[in-house]
């Protein structure tokens, strides 16, 4: 083997290997800081310890409108498992249309105003609507699903998370 290749070959390994490692480094919630609209403090202390689904959305999104049932159900089947669904709403949404929808659809997980981005700054600055994060017992971000969340496959995932969150415990 000529030394071209050699040096291809351990760059290509060196390369997959930094790859690697990076897949498994997880981002983390380190200092999360909310209020919710009935005046809840969350923290990401206060988190801990439990799973958590971020939800980013807008009262005018399509997608955020339509996911929202499977949503609650979500939360309805798996609050009582150590699980909390946090939506926030973006910063262009008026706290109004926000209060307001949060009342008529009877939301029963805490509802957070973002009105200044620094939620979604803490969160690589999301700005696309529906974006949710799955949060895991320890704090670290393993899912982010842009979109719409397909309930057929998050929903597995959920469980596999609460089940390890739930045996470490």
């Amino acid at each position: 083997m000529n030394i071209n290749k050699k040096i291809i070959i351990s760059c290509l390994a060196v390369f997959l290997t930094s790859l690697t490692l990076l897949s498994f480094q997880k981002d983390t919630i380190d200092s999360l800081d909310m209020i919710t609209i009935t005046g809840e403090k969350i923290t990401s202390q206060s988190l801990l310890g439990k799973v958590v689904l971020i939800n980013f959305w807008a009262t005018d999104c399509p997608g955020c409108i339509a996911e929202m049932p499977d949503l609650i159900n979500t939360y309805n089947e798996y609050k009582d498992q150590n699980f909390e669904l946090i939506a926030v709403s973006m910063y262009y949404d008026p706290p109004s249309r926000v209060l307001s929808f949060s009342k008529n659809n009877n939301l029963p997980f805490p509802v957070v105003l973002d009105i200044k981005k620094q939620i979604a700054s803490q969160f690589k600055n999301v700005t696309l609507t529906p974006t949710s994060f799955l949060i895991d017992h320890q704090g670290r971000i393993i899912n982010r699903i842009i979109g719409e969340i397909d309930f057929d496959d998050f929903n597995p995932l959920l469980r596999e998370t609460i089940k390890e969150s739930n045996s470490s415990s």
